[in-house]
């Protein structure tokens, strides 16, 4: 018995440790700890969510495929709920990525322990990686999934210095061989250039300061697609 995780969710699960005692944080169906302890690879998960409805969906998910006992639940706002000594990795998914930093914040242990972190943030990606950089974090690897016509990054994350991100690799992450890097890239080019029209009317001090954030960003985005391109010949 198995469960197929969609790619998105898939992705998340190839970068989990092999033998990791995981705490998926918003978890939803559980459906990310059940596959990877059905599959072998984790031996034991806590589920975790702020709600009670998303923690009834995966206590039902544990009980159709046999897992009572291997995973534990918890009611609780990010990791508030769950002790350093309890996990050996956490997966934070399906959320804003200011949401991200904010239970990072307030799970310090997470840094001081090394725990790795796979993170998924659904927004807020520039203010993620900068929040992670700022805070004693290195990001060791991103990759890309598509479901339908939606990108989704996940980032594998360890305590540590990491180099200095650029404006544009704070939008979409360093440059890889990935596949849909290209057009990952594309979609953040398209999505400066509509803000950047957005603002071309804009008068003040401010608004031109943005601007010229902007501008950096794109002209940043348009060279990484560019050396990415040369990369693949």
């Amino acid at each position: 018995m198995k469960i197929e995780l969609m790619p998105r969710l898939r992705m998340a699960a190839d970068l989990v440790p092999a033998g990791a005692r995981l705490a998926d944080v918003g978890t939803d169906h559980a459906y990310l700890p059940a596959a990877l302890i059905l599959k072998g690879k984790i031996p034991w998960a806590i589920a975790a969510d702020l709600r009670r409805g998303p923690l009834d969906r995966a206590w039902a998910t544990v009980r159709e495929y046999g897992l009572t006992g291997k995973v534990a639940f918890r009611l609780c706002d990010g990791l508030t709920g769950i002790r350093p000594d309890e996990v050996d990795a956490a997966a934070i998914a399906g959320m804003g990525g200011e949401t991200i930093a904010s239970i990072l914040s307030a799970a310090p242990w997470t840094r001081e322990e090394d725990v790795p972190l796979i993170l998924q943030p659904m927004s807020s990606m520039p203010e993620l990686r900068g929040w992670l950089q700022a805070n004693g974090f290195s990001i060791q690897e991103e990759r890309l999934a598509k479901e339908g016509d939606t990108l989704y990054t996940a980032l594998l994350v360890r305590a540590g210095e990491m180099p200095p991100l650029s404006p544009a690799e704070l939008w979409a992450g360093k440059n890889s061989g990935d596949p849909l890097r290209g057009e990952w890239l594309d979609r953040w080019i398209a999505r400066t250039g509509r803000a950047l029209e957005g603002m071309a009317q804009g008068r003040g001090e401010e608004v031109l300061h943005r601007r010229r954030a902007l501008e950096e960003v794109r002209e940043g985005l348009i060279k990484m697609k560019e050396e990415w391109e040369v990369c693949q010949k």
